[in-house]
């Protein structure tokens, strides 16, 4: 497949996908790297991640003091994570330097709260794709109880130049 385009008829799975390869994809980086580990990716269809939540992360300091929960829009980011991976290896960009970019949140709905400790399983899929627009839906779950559904738009972009 040659860069930039997709192949949506591609039965392809990818599970052996550990941190490294997830640094090689996304350009984030701690503390905003919320993607430890990819369990399976259905290129061109779906993917199942996860993130690990630790109480040594940032943002248990503030949110909230003696009752740490991880913010609703950091369940999101983590799932745009996720679709970002998605989205570079369907189309076979890891290593480019494009960068997928949101470009709108739609029905976004909190579940449960995520606290630390938790295994947080992060499951996208490709709800539409044109061109260089790609709409997904996702869902954020612990121990299989949903804590956060959520619709968003991205698109594929290149970097700002410096």
């Amino acid at each position: 497949m040659s860069e930039g385009t997709e192949n949506p008829s591609s039965a392809e799975q990818i599970v052996d996908y550990d941190i490294h390869k997830i640094l090689k994809a996304l350009p984030h980086r701690y503390p905003l790297l919320l993607v430890d580990r990819v369990k399976s990716i259905d290129l061109g269809e779906r993917i199942h991640a996860v993130k690990a939540v630790s109480m040594n992360e940032e943002f248990f300091q503030g949110h909230f003091p003696g009752a740490p929960i991880m913010p609703g829009v950091l369940q999101i980011e983590a799932l745009a994570q996720a679709a970002a991976i998605l989205g570079i290896e369907t189309l076979e960009l890891a290593g480019s330097g494009k960068l997928v970019i949101f470009m709108g949140i739609e029905n976004a709905k909190f579940r449960t709260p995520v606290t630390p400790g938790c295994l947080l399983d992060l499951n996208v899929e490709f709800v539409q794709k044109r061109s260089r627009v790609y709409k997904f839906k996702g869902k954020a779950s612990v121990e299989g109880k949903a804590s956060c559904e959520v619709e968003f738009t991205a698109m594929i972009a290149d970097p700002p130049s410096s």
